[in-house]
């Protein structure tokens, strides 16, 4: 029966009805089986043997004869595919362009054979499809692995030469072909079983099998998409139901699922170029998941969620496990899921997962963690959601009945624990119990990589930001968050971390959060202070800060160190020594912060003073560095007391820090005490002082806020006294114009005592303190001088430091210029009689101011002697500028007491009476003269004193007080006593 068939299929076409009822075959198996082991066994013809084409044709022609033989048929043909697949990568290996004639031959018979198969698919798709489908995609995956250890076969990582190779070949080309139109014809009413024999293919020819797989998705994207992960949700539920689970935590679950293997690797190879639709999807299915009345996928509308629970509430795990094994595949899904997260969404994946198991939910929490931290890309959107989630509301419970969002925060909660307990044993255990230690050397052995973390590395300033917002329970995660972030980054992202949280903190309470984080990483790493410094002052260099955030850093290093004495007396250790490291690295750097003192913006200057006037001087400074520093310190002190009424703790902090320096060494002491003369003598910080604005020629502009005209006439003044100067030069008669401004201003109340502060400093030769702490500390003489010589070198230039000496009076009409020029500096700087007290303070220093006292004295005695016909009070300027001088005079010891008190007695007196005191006043000083060798230094008082025996008689200088006293005894009685020798 079988040699009739066969030699009737050579000859001609035999219908199958005339060989069944000729032979008596019962059905069209058993006729297939014959035929199949004949053509097997069959190698000769007329005693000729068969060749492989001739089988082939044969075979060909019993196909076209009886179709009821196709599985025997297909089945012979897969030795003449793998024929023709062996020559074709045999003449690829001998690299010979003669073939062996096997290829040549067999190529139109794999020609013929896809023709033959081709038509019967298009007759009648239904019957031929979905075996032909079966058979192709078998026989592709049995040759890719029979073949795949051959020379010329690229590894099955590389795909594209892969298919590259086998769609040169003519054997797998044609394979190809038929698959993709079954496929085809299949999608319209059973794509299932087309793609469910990919899926079991590429399980057992995978990973050599993945070049059909991804010329197939190339060709039908949108179907092998969504019907690769429809079969796979399948056959994921159908194993979990047979292990009576829906979900294994781990990976482990792939090998027990066959398909899900496959379906990773197909989407995989289908990302390159179809991530999109790889993405929808993706959530497509999970949208689809949550809504019952959702059908399972677009071909297939008679199927539900709703009529299948089980594929519903497996779906969830189901994209869980996808992830898991292919976490680039939700890569670019994660932030659009994110956004799809909404309450109402969240309610309704509740209500799916309530139906798991206690133990399956714990265990898709576990996965879903693994899956966070795993995840190199949307970490940050992730956490965000989670914290924001997961946060309660408001402590305030709105009624009896639970909130159906309070299992949703509830479950973010869980997750986020979760999350930060699995982190911290990622982070504490990833050298496989090396030590975490950021001075490892190099030699040690790498660490893991946490992707989380790696991408919240660069959302530091985000987190930290987070963190201080201080939420309820918010910020506590964020801030355990922090903390393994800055372990896992070692001593820059712990930097970093630290120097962000230094620079957002805007009170105690958010301030706190850094130093919790220092004692924190305390314990495994060390210089953290210093290095978050250099940090901040390196991005001061850089003007990486605004003047805000600027501002908001310097002001909280400063309360850090400010709250210094109070962590000693009342905190820890480690809270103490936090509190030095932040003095100690601030005062290293204090040449860096000090330039802030000059930042356009006030607000970044006082928050800068306010720091240094804290922080310990280094013990070491340049001289240099010094001297910027003091200057620097000085302009400051300055600015802020132009900026008026808010600046009053910038200039207090101000005086701190100059009070500082001036203690730091003489150096320093003589720089500032320089400075600060200069500065209050300056043009432009005269209004400061209650002082005027002076004209190119030195005198004083009233400006138009100054006292109001009172309708003195200069010219009438200077006509009423010009009979009665004594002087050729009639220029004396204008030393009392001019009207006495408004008075002095504040600044000049803090100046003399910081300046007294600062004379009072140990910086020079060394200061005794007084016995009595409420007695004034002694001056410095030797500060006092500085002070002195500064007077001196800015009131008059051209006076030479030796003119000690008083001349006689007559001397006076030589330096007339000198003295005017001298008369004017006073009146437009208010604040140099406080620095003449001061100077008297510290004997003998008054000495080396004599050309301005004689200058001064020389000005006033001319005008008192040309204003006789009026009252002494007429000019209360020269009046109390007479006081003044006389006072400074006479605690500068240059005056014995008798006549140091006479200024007593000026209110009371006339302009001639005054003028007669302050003669005796000069003739005393032209006769004695105040020369600092006079001056000797007492142990007791700890200061220079003057012994005024040695100087002669005083009788002769006190008698025309004596004489003014009598002539005035009804009002100056109760003085008589002041002026006894």
């Amino acid at each position: 029966v079988s040699s009739l068939c066969f030699y009737l299929s050579l000859v001609g076409e035999t219908p199958l009805t005339f060989l069944m009822s000729t032979f008596s075959f019962s059905s069209t198996q058993e006729l297939s089986q014959e035929i199949k082991s004949f053509i097997s066994g069959v190698d000769t013809v007329q005693g000729r043997k068969l060749s492989v084409r001739e089988h082939a044709r044969c075979a060909v022609r019993l196909l076209r004869s009886v179709p009821a033989c196709r599985g025997a048929v297909l089945e012979h043909l897969r030795g003449v595919y793998d024929e023709h697949v062996s020559a074709f990568l045999h003449n690829l290996e001998t690299e010979s362009n003669a073939s062996t004639g096997v290829s040549s031959n067999l190529e139109d018979i794999i020609q013929e054979i896809h023709a033959v198969l081709s038509e019967f698919i298009r007759l009648n798709p239904r019957a031929w499809a979905p075996l032909v489908s079966t058979w192709a995609v078998d026989l592709l995956g049995q040759l890719s692995s029979k073949h795949a250890g051959r020379r010329v076969a690229p590894h099955s990582s590389s795909l594209n030469e892969l298919l590259q190779l086998w769609m040169s070949c003519a054997a797998t080309r044609s394979l190809m072909e038929a698959y993709s139109q079954c496929l085809a014809a299949m999608l319209a009413w059973c794509p299932d079983a087309c793609v469910d024999a990919l899926l079991d293919t590429s399980v057992q020819h995978s990973p050599h099998f993945d070049w059909v797989v991804a010329h197939i998705g190339s060709a039908f994207p949108g179907t092998i998409i969504s019907r690769v992960m429809a079969c796979g949700l399948k056959d994921f539920c159908s194993h979990g139901a047979k292990d009576q689970g829906l979900l294994v935590m781990g990976v482990d679950k792939g090998s027990r699922v066959p398909k899900i293997g496959s379906v990773v690797g197909i989407l995989g190879h289908l990302a390159a170029h179809h991530s999109d639709s790889i993405r929808k999807e993706l959530l497509r299915m999970f949208q689809e998941s949550l809504n019952p009345s959702s059908p399972l996928s677009p071909t297939s509308s008679s199927t539900s969620w709703e009529s299948s629970p089980q594929l519903r509430r497996a779906a969830v795990p189901f994209l869980l496990q996808l992830a898991a094994m292919s976490p680039n595949l939700f890569g670019p899904v994660s932030a659009e899921l994110v956004e799809l997260l909404r309450p109402p969404v969240l309610l309704q994946l509740q209500a799916v997962l309530q139906g798991l198991p206690r133990e399956e939910l714990d265990n898709m929490l576990g996965l879903v963690v693994h899956l966070i931290s795993q995840s190199p890309s949307g970490g940050a959107r992730v956490l965000r959601f989670l914290a924001d989630t997961a946060t309660p509301a408001s402590v305030i419970i709105s009624g009896p009945t639970p909130s159906p969002h309070e299992g949703v925060r509830e479950g973010c909660d869980r997750l986020l624990q979760m999350l930060l307990l699995h982190l911290h044993k990622l982070v504490f255990n990833r050298t496989d119990g090396v030590e975490v230690n950021p001075h490892h050397s190099a030699s040690s052995q790498p660490q893991r990589v946490i992707p989380f973390l790696e991408e919240l590395q660069s959302h530091i300033g985000q987190l930290c930001a987070e963190t201080l917002r201080l939420e309820r329970k918010r910020h506590l995660w964020l801030h355990q968050l922090l903390c393994l972030l800055s372990v896992y980054g070692g001593p820059s992202t712990a930097t970093e971390a630290l120097c962000q949280l230094l620079t957002q903190a805007r009170n105690p309470e958010e301030l706190a959060l850094a130093w919790q984080l220092h004692t924190t990483l305390s314990s495994c790493m060390a210089g953290l202070i210093p290095a978050a410094i250099a940090r901040s002052v390196a991005q001061i260099h850089t003007h990486t800060l605004g003047p805000r955030q600027l501002r908001q850093l310097l002001l909280n290093l400063a309360a850090a160190i400010q709250s210094q004495d109070e962590e000693r007396r009342g905190a820890t250790g480690a809270q103490s020594s936090m509190v030095v490291q932040v003095g100690s690295a601030v005062s290293g750097h204090l040449h860096d912060f000090c330039p802030l003192l000059l930042h356009g913006d006030p607000a970044v200057s006082h928050a800068a003073v306010r720091l240094l006037s804290c922080s310990p001087l280094p013990r070491t400074c340049s001289p240099a560095q010094l001297l910027q520093l003091s200057r620097a310190a000085v302009t400051h002190f300055f600015q802020a007391g132009r900026d008026g009424g808010q600046a009053g703790e910038a200039v207090n902090c101000s005086v701190l820090l100059l009070s500082r320096f001036a203690a730091y060494s003489p150096l320093t002491l003589k720089s500032v005490l320089q400075q600060l003369v200069e500065g209050a003598l300056h043009k432009g910080n005269t209004d400061l002082f209650g002082g005027q604005i002076a004209d190119m020629s030195g005198a004083p502009v009233p400006s138009p806020s100054v006292s109001p005209d009172v309708g003195a006439s200069l010219l009438d003044v200077n006509c009423r006294f010009g009979t009665t100067v004594n002087f050729s030069s009639s220029v004396w008669s204008v030393f009392h114009a001019g009207v006495i401004g408004k008075g002095l201003k504040l600044c000049i109340k803090i100046i003399r005592p910081f300046i007294v502060k600062c004379c009072s400093s140990s910086g020079l030769n060394g200061s005794r303190s007084p016995s009595d702490p409420d007695e004034p500390p002694p001056i410095n003489a030797e500060a006092a001088k500085v002070v002195a010589v500064t007077i001196v070198e800015n009131v008059c230039p051209d006076v030479a430091n030796s003119e000690l000496s008083w001349p006689p009076e007559e001397h006076a009409r030589t330096t007339v210029e000198r003295d005017i020029h001298i008369r004017r500096c006073f009146e437009a700087h208010p604040v140099l009689f406080p620095l003449l007290q001061v100077v008297a303070a510290g004997r003998p220093a008054l000495c080396y101011c004599s050309a301005v006292l004689r200058g001064l004295l020389a000005t006033l005695l001319a005008h008192w002697e040309a204003s006789r016909e009026a009252s002494s009070t007429d000019s209360p300027w020269h009046l109390q500028a007479s006081c003044l001088l006389v006072s400074c005079m006479g605690e500068g010891q240059l005056l014995p007491p008798v006549l140091a008190n006479v200024h007593e007695a000026f209110p009371h007196l006339t302009p001639f009476e005054v003028r007669l005191l302050l003669l005796a006043v000069w003739e005393y000083v032209r006769g004695n003269g105040p020369m600092p060798q006079k001056f000797v230094f007492s142990s007791e008082k700890g200061m220079f004193c003057r012994d005024f025996s040695r100087d002669g008689d005083v009788a002769r200088y006190v008698a025309p007080i004596h004489s003014v006293l009598h002539k005035n005894i009804d009002r100056l009685g109760h003085l008589c006593w002041r002026f006894q020798l």
